[in-house]
């Protein structure tokens, strides 16, 4: 494929898809669909989803799709929009390490409102989340990785395109709509990692919903727009991304195997983000070791490869909300004897005796140590160096941290993971937990 069809390409993939005969795939997606479903349920409560759902009020518009965990309804866009924000509000939701950000958080949001509204054929839903992964985790490695260590959160800039390539999918589009689909979501792509730590971050998610689902209503409207988006140096990949990159990764091996089976979705045990994982896993490790405590180390130290430490913004965060990008806030929390759940990451302000420990915490990169053949994501490793009050120095390293592929959690896992988010509702967990496995997406749209 040259750079000046990468748009028809990448429809043409899409429209010629057949995610339903792949059993793997469709037995991912349930349990991707279960793992959104109890991050969505646990963030249902953060204090930005209230402020969301005020404003759809004031805005008003016909109830007709759901807002998860809420018994409300509003209109499809503002469904997107709010589903998105509460699904990625506490960092609990998937990654996808081609993607370098949380696909489910947006293709699911705009796949539930299309169905609220009755505009796909709901036995396509899975085939279509199936489909929007491919998307998403193409675009992530054709953009390369230049794209969020400029600055970009691809769950923003790349979100868009997927959902409505997932909806365009379920609504069969012909071509020419879904290139024309591509478009109008490119258009609307975007989102700053200078928003991490902030409401803001997990609104990215409800804005790529709501723009990849109004792309293909302006797709199958018939309103004008350029066929070829992504292509040449004023395109998509010519301005946000690499051509040459795209060029080979876009469309080359479409589904064998699909990106939702390998690499896989990585489901998250902690409610932050996953480049703190690896050391979330190695502090814990040996704080059971060893029995430490923060009071007990002189210095910590945190060695990643290059750009291993790129997500995590915030190095003396103020609150539990910026603590979710705070490698200081994860290990100061863990060696303090506090746990690693909600409560610790919301906009509660972190005390003083915590933020001047951070101080003892320092972080490097070391190009010379090389990654591990298991590593998740890719070249990724931590490695945790606790320098004791006596001299002591303990040493651990982590490539492939719980829940990431490769060290996932099991089906068994998530619907714990979910009827955690549910509690005292163990009833409606259980029927959670069946309606995701079913084909027919309805009862699963009742039950949220």
């Amino acid at each position: 494929m040259n750079t000046e069809n990468l748009t028809a390409g990448l429809a043409q993939a899409v429209m010629s898809s057949v995610p339903e005969t792949s059993a793997e795939a469709m037995k991912e997606a349930r349990k991707g669909l279960l793992d959104f479903t109890a991050a969505a349920f646990a963030g249902r409560r953060d204090k930005g989803v209230e402020k969301l759902v005020k404003l759809a009020e004031e805005e008003g518009g016909v109830p007709i799709a759901p807002l998860i965990g809420r018994n409300q309804k509003t209109t499809p866009s503002q469904s997107a929009l709010i589903n998105g924000f509460i699904a990625h509000a506490l960092d609990f939701d998937d990654v996808h390490s081609d993607v370098r950000g949380h696909p489910s958080a947006v293709i699911l949001p705009a796949l539930i409102a299309a169905a609220s509204a009755g505009r796909i054929d709901k036995s396509r839903f899975l085939g279509a989340y199936v489909t929007g992964i491919e998307v998403m985790a193409r675009l992530g490695e054709s953009a390369g990785r230049h794209h969020y260590e400029k600055g970009w959160h691809n769950t923003g800039t790349l979100g868009a395109i997927a959902a409505a390539c997932a909806v365009g999918f379920a609504e069969n589009l012909n071509q020419t709509q879904l290139q024309k689909a591509i478009g109008f979501a490119a258009a609307r792509s975007g989102g700053m990692r200078v928003q991490f730590g902030t409401e803001m971050k997990p609104l990215h998610a409800g804005l790529a919903a709501q723009a990849g689902l109004f792309a293909v209503k302006l797709a199958k409207a018939g309103f004008g727009g350029s066929v070829h988006a992504l292509d040449g140096e004023k395109g998509f990949f010519g301005l946000y991304g690499d051509l040459e990159r795209a060029e080979t990764l876009l469309v080359n091996g479409w589904g064998k195997p699909w990106r939702i089976v390998s690499p896989g979705l990585w489901f998250k045990v902690y409610p932050f983000c996953s480049a703190a994982h690896h050391a979330a896993d190695a502090i814990l490790k040996l704080k059971a070791e060893h029995g430490l405590t923060f009071g007990q180390t002189e210095r910590i130290d945190v060695i990643y490869p290059p750009g291993g430490d790129a997500a995590l913004t915030e190095r003396r965060p103020k609150t539990g909300e910026a603590g979710r990008f705070s490698v200081e806030y994860v290990i100061t929390l863990a060696l303090h004897g506090k746990d690693f759940s909600v409560e610790h990451f919301t906009s509660e302000p972190i005390p003083e005796s915590f933020q001047k420990g951070f101080e003892r915490i320092h972080r490097s990169c070391d190009e010379q140590i090389q990654p591990a053949e298991n590593a998740v994501p890719k070249g990724r490793f931590t490695i945790v160096r606790v320098t004791a009050s006596g001299g002591h120095v303990y040493e651990t390293r982590i490539d492939c941290p719980k829940g990431a592929p490769g060290n996932g959690l099991s089906e068994k896992d998530i619907e714990d993971k979910l009827r955690l988010a549910l509690p005292g509702e163990e009833e409606k967990a259980a029927e959670l937990i069946k309606a995701a496995g079913q084909s027919n997406i309805d009862r699963y749209l009742q039950l949220i």
